[in-house]
């Protein structure tokens, strides 16, 4: 039997080997790209069927609970305050028009993983958008997942008191990490070329989402920082966010991709393991 240290060497060679082959940077930034397009329609989909679940008044506590919960230095209480109003009133034509473009990320996660896979395949576009339409049903309960740990947490740990703050942290990383790590398993299990078995999926998925985690909570703490984000763009406030929510998502995505990676390394049977190092 491989131990558990065996393995996880194994993942870390796995990843150090991929990102050596690939251009991971060129690859992550045209996920990046495909992330633009599909993500904000996305969110408006997701927040309009979770209002359909519920009721928008219950959603527009949430995205305010949501909103107490962030720093405010950058402004990112109003940007999450406009996004649940977008949400909320979308009409139905506004919700046709938008899945279209939000199978694109579908779409730039399978071409992102089959550039790390040892698989050519046709259509490959089509096929990850496809597998993205079935996620759509999953997406609104997810995010009422978010909302109801954002309402949670703004009535129990709303003092401000160190003891408050520390339990919000250890809350909200813990069901930040298993909410994420859901559409993380969606990814490598139904978007990605092949499917992996389930333990290494579980093992994959919830690693990762560790991680992502961790980097989710990090970027909140950047949001807390007073920093003119117009200051290398001449003074323009919106494209300076804008660049930096992109270089977030640029980050999100090499950690998604060394995910994949030690999922896909995970998933090799003992017997393969032994003979590529032995």
């Amino acid at each position: 039997m491989t131990t558990i240290r065996t393995r996880v060497a194994d993942a870390l060679a796995a990843i150090k080997a991929g990102f050596a082959r690939e251009d991971t940077t060129l690859i992550a930034g045209g996920l990046t790209f495909y992330a633009v397009i599909a993500v904000i329609p996305l969110l408006l989909l997701s927040i309009r069927a979770c209002a359909l679940l519920v009721s928008d008044e219950w959603v527009r506590g949430g995205f305010d609970a949501m909103s107490g919960l962030l720093p405010d230095a950058l402004g990112a209480r109003a940007a999450v305050d406009g996004l649940a109003t977008a949400g909320i009133e979308l009409g139905p034509v506004g919700v046709l028009i938008a899945v279209f473009p939000a199978t694109f990320y579908g779409e730039g996660l399978r071409r992102a993983i089959v550039r790390f896979a040892p698989i050519r395949e046709s259509f490959t576009g089509w096929r990850g958008r496809l597998a993205m339409v079935p996620f759509f049903a999953a997406a609104p309960v997810l995010l009422a997942g978010v909302l109801g740990v954002a309402r949670l947490l703004d009535a129990s740990t709303g003092g401000g008191g160190i003891g408050d703050m520390a339990l919000r942290v250890f809350l909200g990383f813990n069901c930040l990490w298993l909410i994420l790590s859901v559409p993380l398993a969606w990814t490598y299990r139904v978007i990605a070329p092949r499917a992996v078995g389930w333990r290494a999926l579980i093992v994959g998925s919830l690693v990762t989402s560790s991680i992502v985690t961790g980097f989710v909570h990090g970027f909140i703490l950047f949001l807390a920082i007073p920093v003119d984000l117009g200051a290398p763009f001449g003074g323009l406030t919106a494209i300076g966010g804008g660049v930096a929510i992109m270089l977030w998502m640029f980050v999100f995505h090499i950690l998604a991709l060394a995910g994949w990676l030690i999922t896909a390394e995970f998933d090799r049977p003992d017997d393969a393991i032994r003979t590529s190092t032995g």
